[in-house]
C-alpha cells in the first residue's frame, strides 16, 4: 500500500486546473465565434419564428402551420425531395465512373484536372454559364444549338411558318391549319402569302404550271408575291417562286389516299384518280414553326436542368474522393478475380463497389447535406417566371424574408424546418466518421 502526500495531491490538482484553464483559454475564441455565428442565430431564429411579420405580436406555431399549408412552400419541399433523391446518387455515380476511368486512361492527370476544374468556379459564375447553356434561343444556347443540329440532320424538310392563302383567293384554311382545295379539276393551283422572299430555301426555283394528264391530280404550290410589286393575284407569273419541300396530301374526307412533296418549282403530282369528294390538302405541319430545341428552363425541365449543372460542378469532388479510396484498395483480390476468369464488369460490381462502400457513403451523405441547403444555383439559373416552379426551401425562406415577402417570422420558421431536416443527416455523417476512426 502506497501513501500519497497531501502536498503532492494538491500540487497535481493545481497543475491539472492550470492545464484546463490554459486549454479553455485557447478554446474560448472558438467558443465565442460559435456562439456568435451559430448558437445565437439559431436561438434568435427559433424565437423569431413565434412572432408575426412585424415581430411584435406573438403567434405561437402559426408560422409553422402556414409553412405546411402554403402552396409555394409545399412546392419547395417537393423540389427539395427531388434534389435529395436524385442529385447525391447522380453525383456519386458520375464520380465513381470518372474515378474508374481515370485509372485506365493514359492522360489520367489531365482528365482529373478537367473534371475537377468546375470546383474552382464560383456557383455564381457556374449559374451564369449554365443560364447561357440552357438558353432557349439556339443562336445562344449550346444545348439547343446541338439539339437543332441533330434534329435537322434527320428532318431537314423546310417549313413555312405563317404562310396562308390570300383572303378571297378560293382556298380554305381549316381551324387546325390545313389548307384545302378541291381536286375535281385535276389541276390545282395553291398560291400562298405570308412568306418572306428571303426565307425561301436555296432550292426554290421559279414556279411552273402543273402538267395536265388524263388521270391523277397535278398542281403547283407557289408564293403569290412578286418582289417590287406587279403580277396578278392567284396566277402563275414569271417572277413568282415555287415553294419546295411542302408535303401535299390527296384526301377523300378524313382518309388520306396519297402523299407527296413539292419539287423545287413547287409542282407535285398524284397518279391516283380522285373522286368527286376528294381534295388536295397542305397539312398544318407545313406551316409550323421550325424546331427550336427544348425549353430547358421551362416549368417542366428547370429542376432537372439545375441538377445537371450541380452534377457538373460536384462530379470532380466526388471523383477525387473516390479515386483516393480506389488507390487504397487491396489489389490482390482484383488480380485473383482476374485469374479466376472474372470480367471487368464483374470485378467492378462484385469487388470494387463493395470495397468502396464506405467512401461512397461519405460522398453520398456529404452531397445530401449539400443539396438540402442548395440556394445559389436555383436562384441564378431559374428565370423569374419559373422560379417558383424550381424553388427549394433555402430559396423560399430567402424570398419570404428578404425577396419581397418581408415576413421574417415565416422565413425563420422555414429556416428552423430546414435545420431540423439537415441535423439528422449531419449526425449520421458524424457517427460514420467516428466509426471509421474506430
Amino acid at each position: 500500500m502506497s501513501l500519497r502526500s497531501p502536498r503532492r495531491d494538491r500540487a497535481s490538482g493545481g497543475a491539472l486546473r492550470r492545464h484546463r484553464g490554459l486549454a479553455l483559454l485557447f478554446v474560448l475564441p472558438t467558443l465565442l465565434l460559435l456562439g456568435a455565428l451559430v448558437v445565437y442565430p439559431i436561438g434568435f431564429s427559433v424565437a423569431r419564428s413565434l412572432f408575426d411579420a412585424s415581430g411584435h405580436r406573438f403567434v405561437g406555431l402559426d408560422n409553422y402551420g402556414t409553412a405546411f399549408t402554403d402552396h409555394a412552400t409545399l412546392t419547395a419541399v417537393r423540389n427539395n425531395a427531388i434534389w435529395v433523391a436524385v442529385a447525391p446518387a447522380l453525383v456519386t455515380a458520375v464520380g465513381l465512373v470518372f474515378a474508374v476511368l481515370a485509372e485506365k486512361i493514359r492522360w489520367a492527370t489531365a482528365f482529373k484536372l478537367l473534371v475537377f476544374m468546375p470546383m474552382a468556379i464560383s456557383f455564381l459564375a457556374a449559374g451564369i454559364i449554365f443560364r447561357t447553356v440552357y438558353d432557349a434561343d439556339p443562336q445562344r444556347g449550346v444545348l439547343n444549338a446541338a439539339a437543332v443540329a441533330v434534329h435537322d440532320t434527320f428532318d431537314d424538310r423546310p417549313t413555312y411558318p405563317g404562310a396562308h392563302p390570300r383572303p378571297g383567293g378560293g382556298l380554305d384554311q381549316a381551324q387546325g391549319g390545313d389548307v384545302r382545295a378541291p381536286a375535281a379539276t385535276r389541276v390545282v393551283l395553291l398560291p400562298l402569302v405570308g412568306v418572306q422572299p428571303g426565307a425561301l430555301p436555296a432550292t426554290a426555283r421559279p414556279a411552273q404550271a402543273p402538267a395536265a394528264g388524263d388521270d391523277g391530280v397535278s398542281g403547283t404550290v407557289f408564293l403569290d408575291f412578286v418582289p417590287g410589286g406587279g403580277g396578278h393575284p392567284g396566277q402563275l407569273d414569271a417572277e413568282k417562286k415555287g415553294l419546295p419541300g411542302i408535303e401535299v396530301q390527296l384526301r377523300d374526307g378524313d382518309r388520306t389516299i396519297a402523299t407527296t412533296t413539292t419539287a423545287g418549282d413547287g409542282t407535285f403530282r398524284f397518279s391516283a384518280a380522285p373522286s368527286a369528294t376528294a381534295s388536295v390538302v397542305l397539312p398544318a405541319a407545313d406551316f409550323a414553326a421550325p424546331y427550336r430545341g427544348v425549353d430547358w428552363l421551362g416549368p417542366a425541365f428547370v429542376t432537372p436542368a439545375i441538377i445537371g449543372a450541380y452534377t457538373w460542378i460536384w462530379a470532380g469532388f466526388a471523383m477525387v474522393v473516390i479515386a483516393g479510396g480506389l488507390a487504397n484498395l487491396p489489389r490482390e483480390t482484383i488480380e485473383a478475380a482476374r485469374l479466376d476468369g472474372a470480367g471487368e464488369w464483374q470485378i467492378f460490381r462484385r469487388i470494387t463497389v463493395p470495397q468502396l462502400a464506405p467512401v461512397l457513403g461519405v460522398v453520398f451523405i456529404t452531397m445530401v447535406i449539400n443539396v438540402m441547403k442548395i440556394f445559389d444555383l436555383v436562384y441564378i439559373i431559374a428565370p423569374g417566371p419559373v422560379q417558383q416552379d424550381a424553388s427549394v426551401l433555402a430559396l423560399r425562406l430567402y424570398l419570404v424574408s428578404f425577396g419581397g415577402g418581408n415576413d421574417q417570422g415565416l422565413g425563420s420558421a422555414l429556416s428552423v424546418l430546414l435545420l431540423l431536416l439537415v441535423v439528422p443527416v449531419m449526425l449520421l455523417n458524424v457517427r460514420r466518421f467516428r466509426g471509421s476512426r474506430a
